[in-house]
């Protein structure tokens, strides 16, 4: 694969997850890279996506945000994590390959009532097409349902050897539940079935209260100067 690729450079702008730290990214500008084999690699190499752009933490002073992978077939929940597992057995989980006319209404009522703090707020349909379509590569939708009623989606990334979480929104009636580590986990289940190396959980932040929750899946890999070291808890 060549290495002779077009990047950009954003201008430094206010971090969105750091107070008092300004932000900067790599952005994967060349469109030979804007496809699913290109895509898996530069997840390799630490990038992410926001619909069709491609990019990565590029900070002149902060190397805080650390990308995240769990091994799959590593993988081993924790006793909290066990105790949600059993406390959700009446949950049914589907693997969905298209967006439903569902979603979007859980979506709008998970953003509204969840989020109403943030900048997402209000809810929109374009905000939701950013999460559920790309030109860049296939996406798989993992469903949670209860009772028939569909509580909650994990929009993810489908890409060579791994899975990729995107985001994910769930009925806030259900927020006891812990929908949203349930979900990872089921992720993590779902990458095992279908025989993938890795689940890439973004960007780990250990000083932002939001972004600090993901080397909780042990075993994983955190990327530090462009090499994968393995965390085992």
């Amino acid at each position: 694969m060549s290495l002779n690729y077009k990047l950009g450079i954003t201008k430094s702008f206010p971090c969105n997850y750091l107070p008092d730290q300004e932000e900067r990214l790599l952005i994967a500008v060349d469109e030979i890279l804007h496809d699913r084999e290109h895509y898996g690699w530069l997840m390799q190499q630490g990038f992410r996506r926001s619909g069709n752009d491609i990019y990565r933490p590029h900070c002149t002073a902060c190397q805080a945000c650390k990308s995240l992978r769990v091994l799959v077939n590593d993988f081993k929940p924790s006793k909290s994590q066990k105790r949600l597992l059993k406390r959700n057995q009446q949950f049914n989980v589907t693997l969905s390959k298209e967006v439903k006319e569902s979603y979007y209404p859980l979506y709008e009522q998970y953003v509204n009532n969840i989020h109403s703090d943030g900048s997402m707020y209000p809810a929109t349909p374009e905000q939701f097409q950013s999460f559920t379509h790309n030109d860049i590569t296939q996406q798989c939708y993992i469903e949670v349902w209860h009772d028939g009623v569909l509580i909650s989606v994990a929009v993810t990334d489908d890409i060579p050897d791994a899975l990729s979480a995107v985001y994910t929104f769930y009925d806030p009636n259900y927020r006891k539940q812990g929908l949203g580590v349930y979900s990872i986990l089921k992720q993590i289940e779902m990458a095992s079935q279908l025989k993938r190396q890795f689940l890439y959980l973004g960007y780990q932040i250990d000083e932002c209260s939001k972004m600090n929750y993901k080397n909780r899946y042990t075993s994983h890999q955190i990327l530090v100067e462009n090499q994968w070291q393995t965390v085992n808890k």
